[in-house]
């Protein structure tokens, strides 16, 4: 019942161009998993701790520089986040960081901006960083106000 719904030739031939997709943009994927994992090898934890001094704005952006560079998956940046708290940092810091981590690439750039145009991929990027800022500095008002 459900072939007559269902044109195979069509599904195979879209498959077929997924999978070559997939193919031609592995190298691209690689390198940029292979940047990620070696910024955040590279830069000891410890050094966090020198960028940030409890300024409202300043940690904000730092903690967005920071994630946006160093950008990862959430339940990495969660446990990154509790190191941070546990060596001083600050809220703000820490929440840009983790919505930063999450949100901004700008190490996926160019793999972005060529599967989704160069245009769409800056704004969606700079939009991201500027919310992270933003989100940090409102997350920490809030939590100063409870």
């Amino acid at each position: 019942m459900l072939s007559r719904y269902v044109d195979y030739t069509r599904l195979k031939e879209a498959n077929r161009k997924a999978l070559k997709g997939l193919w031609n943009m592995l190298p691209l994927l690689l390198g940029v998993l292979l940047l990620v994992s070696m910024m955040t090898v590279l830069v000891p934890r410890s050094a966090y701790g020198i960028l940030f001094n409890g300024n409202l704005l300043w940690d904000s952006i730092m903690g967005s520089l920071l994630g946006s560079i160093l950008t990862g998956n959430p339940v990495t940046s969660y446990i990154i986040g509790a190191g941070f708290l546990d060596n001083g940092i600050s809220i703000i810091a820490v929440t840009s960081f983790i919505a930063a981590w999450t949100t901004v690439g700008f190490v996926q750039l160019p793999v972005e901006s060529m599967v989704l145009g160069k245009r769409f991929a800056l704004a969606r990027n700079v939009s991201a960083f500027l919310m992270s800022i933003i989100v940090g500095m409102v997350t920490a008002l809030i939590i100063g106000v409870l």
